[in-house]
């Protein structure tokens, strides 16, 4: 399934799913892949499925992303 996620960065924590949307604050800053890496760790543990089984299609190095998860 696709998800767009919108990310916020350095805020007061909060996870919330609506649909096919996901908004998801970080403690990580988007430096070197680390709020990617916090993201699909978030996602799998929010979702109980390996990490693996995350892709981030889209939006790498944006706030919006497209992320995929096979469940």
């Amino acid at each position: 399934m696709k998800y767009l996620v919108t990310v916020s960065f350095n805020s007061s924590h909060f996870f919330h799913v609506e649909n096919n949307e996901i908004k998801i604050s970080l403690k990580s800053k988007p430096e070197l892949g680390k709020a990617n890496r916090e993201l699909i760790k978030s996602l799998s543990e929010h979702f109980n499925v390996s990490t693996n089984k995350i892709k981030i299609l889209s939006g790498f190095s944006s706030r919006k992303k497209v992320v995929e998860i096979l469940f």
